[in-house]
C-alpha cells in the first residue's frame, strides 16, 4: 500500500473548488508500477453535486457573449501552452507514452481549445421564408445544457479537449469524468482551466470508477447531452442508460489498412507501422488488421519488419524511446491473448510478439508483426489496441472488399494504391466514417470530421470542428407575426 503521508492526494474540482473524496483509489505509472498518487473514487452523490454546480452555472454562462466565450477558450490555450512541459511529463509518467508525443499531444489540446474560439465566433442561424406572409421565421443555435462528459486513457488531454473546449464556447456546461487510470492528467488539464479563469460550475471534474461517477452522470436526469469516447461496449451501456439524450459516441475500431499489388509500399509500410506503434498502438483508427495482396505480400511484410526493428522501447520519459508501456493490465492481457490466439491456430510471429517485463513492468509489449493471419483470428476479428500488425492477404478486389466487409467496426480505413478509380471504389463500398486514399487509417486533423459508420459498433455522431459546436447546440426557431 501506498504511503498516504508521502504520496499526492487528489481532489475533484466541482463548483469551482477542489473538493476532497472520502474513498481513493492508486494512480499508478505503468512503466514502473510506482504508485504516482492517490485519487477520489467519487460516489454516486459526489456526482450527482457535480451535475447540480453545472445546472446552477449554466444559465450564466448560456448568457455571456460568443465574444467572452471565446476568449475564455483562448485563455485557457495560453494556461496549457505555459505548462506544456509539466502537462507532458504527467502524461508521460500516467499513461505511458514517450515524452515528444505526450509534448505533441498538450499542444494539440491547446490548438483545439483556440479552434473553437475561432469557430464559435461563425456559428449562424437563418431567415427561413414563410408561407404565411404575416410571419418572420428565424433560427438561432442555443447550449443543450449541461453536458456529460466521459472520457478515455489513450488521449487522456486531447480526446477531453475535443468536448470540452466546443462545450465552453458554446455556452454548455460540463461534469466531466475521466479515465481512472489517467485521472492524474485530468488534474493537470483542470487546474489550467482553472487558472485560466473560468467560471465555478462551468466544468466539474469527477473522479471514479465508469461504473459509479460515470453512470450517475450518463443517466442523471440532469444532464441534457453526452459526450463519450471509449470501448463498444461501454459506449453501448451508455446509450442504453442515456437514452433520449443527444449523443456524441466515438467508439472502437479495427482498420483496415488495405495494400494493393501496385501501391508505393515503402508509404504504406511507413504508414502502417505508425498507425500501429505510435501510442504502443493505443489508437481507436489504429492500423488494427492489415490486407495485402498476395503478390506483394512478403516484400511487404519484410518491409513492416524493419519498421519494428527500428522502435526503441523503454522509459516513457527517456530520450530516446519511441514506445512505451501498453497502459493497463486489461489491454495487455488482450494484446497477450490476440496474438497467442493467432499462433496456436497457425499464424507466424516475424517480429516481436513478447511481453518485456525485464523493461520495468508487465505491460512493456514489443512491437509485433504477424503473417499467415485468417479471417477467424481475434486480431481478425476484435480490436486489438496494441503494438500488433497482422498480415492478411488477399488476390482479387473482391476478395479484399469481403475482407473489409467483415467487421463489426466502420471507424477509419487507409486504402493503398495508384489506381484512383480503384480506391473511390473502395472508399464508397466500406462503411466507416473515414476512408483514406495513399494514407494510413490514423490521418485526421482536428477540424474535419471523425467518427463512425452507421450500422457499426464505432459510434454514434462526428466530432471535428464545426461538427462538434453543432452537436452540442440546437437550433431554435422564433417566429415573429407582423401584422
Amino acid at each position: 500500500m501506498p504511503d498516504t503521508l508521502t504520496t499526492p492526494l487528489y481532489d475533484n474540482f466541482i463548483g469551482g473548488a477542489w473538493v476532497p473524496e472520502v474513498d481513493h483509489m492508486p494512480a499508478i505509472n505503468p512503466a514502473t508500477g510506482e504508485t504516482l498518487g492517490l485519487l477520489p473514487r467519487s460516489s454516486r452523490a459526489t456526482a450527482d453535486k457535480a451535475v447540480k454546480a453545472a445546472r446552477a452555472a449554466q444559465a450564466g454562462w448560456a448568457a455571456q457573449s460568443v465574444w467572452e466565450r471565446s476568449a475564455m477558450c483562448v485563455a485557457i490555450a495560453q494556461e496549457i501552452d505555459q505548462r506544456c512541459s509539466d502537462i507532458a511529463r504527467v502524461v508521460s509518467a500516467e499513461q505511458g507514452k514517450p515524452l515528444a508525443q505526450a509534448t505533441a499531444e498538450v499542444r494539440k489540446a491547446a490548438y483545439g481549445f483556440r479552434l473553437a474560439a475561432e469557430l464559435v465566433k461563425n456559428m449562424r442561424g437563418e431567415v427561413i421564408p414563410a408561407e404565411d406572409p404575416h410571419k418572420l421565421v428565424l433560427t438561432t443555435r442555443q447550449p443543450r445544457g449541461v453536458y456529460a462528459v466521459v472520457t478515455p486513457w489513450n488521449f487522456p488531454v486531447n480526446i477531453p479537449v475535443e468536448y470540452l473546449a466546443p462545450g465552453i464556447a458554446t455556452g454548455n456546461t460540463i461534469v466531466w469524468v475521466p479515465a481512472p487510470s489517467t485521472s492524474i492528467c485530468a488534474v493537470a488539464l483542470m487546474q489550467a482551466i482553472e487558472a485560466a479563469g473560468l467560471p465555478p460550475g462551468v466544468v466539474n471534474l469527477v473522479m471514479g470508477e465508469g461504473a459509479t461517477a460515470g453512470d450517475e452522470i450518463v443517466a442523471h436526469p440532469d444532464t441534457n447531452g453526452i459526450g463519450f469516447t471509449g470501448s463498444a461496449a461501454t459506449g453501448k451501456r451508455i446509450a442504453e442508460r442515456g437514452a433520449g439524450k443527444p449523443m456524441l459516441l466515438e467508439l472502437g475500431g479495427n482498420g483496415p489498412v488495405i495494400v494493393f499489388e501496385d501501391a508505393d509500399l515503402d508509404k504504406a509500410a511507413t504508414a502502417a507501422a505508425n498507425g500501429a506503434f505510435i501510442n504502443a498502438g493505443q489508437i481507436c483508427a489504429a492500423t488494427g488488421r492489415l490486407l495485402v495482396h498476395r503478390n506483394v505480400a512478403d516484400a511487404f511484410a519484410a518491409r513492416l519488419v524493419e519498421k519494428a526493428k527500428e522502435i526503441v522501447l523503454g522509459d516513457p520519459l527517456k530520450q530516446g524511446t519511441t514506445m512505451g508501456p501498453l497502459n493497463n493490465a486489461k489491454v495487455a492481457e488482450k494484446v497477450r491473448e490476440h496474438v497467442q490466439d493467432a499462433v496456436s491456430a497457425g499464424a507466424t510471429v516475424l517480429a516481436g510478439g513478447r511481453a518485456r517485463p525485464d523493461l520495468g513492468s508487465d505491460l512493456f509489449f514489443e512491437p509485433t508483426v504477424i503473417a499467415n493471419v485468417t479471417r477467424s483470428m481475434r486480431v481478425h476479428r476484435e480490436e486489438t489496441f496494441g503494438p500488433v500488425l497482422p498480415v492478411i492477404t488477399f488476390e482479387t478486389d473482391a476478395e479484399a472488399l469481403d475482407l473489409a466487409l467483415d467487421s463489426e467496426y466502420g471507424l477509419s480505413v487507409g486504402v493503398f494504391t495508384a489506381d484512383l478509380e480503384r480506391g473511390m471504389r473502395f472508399a464508397e463500398a466500406i462503411p466507416a466514417g473515414i476512408v483514406n486514399l495513399n494514407a494510413g487509417s490514423t490521418y485526421w486533423e482536428l477540424h474535419l470530421p471523425f467518427g463512425g459508420g452507421a450500422g457499426t459498433r464505432s459510434g454514434i455522431g462526428r466530432l471535428g470542428g464545426k461538427l462538434t459546436l453543432e452537436a452540442m447546440t440546437e437550433i431554435k426557431m422564433i417566429t415573429i407575426h407582423r401584422s
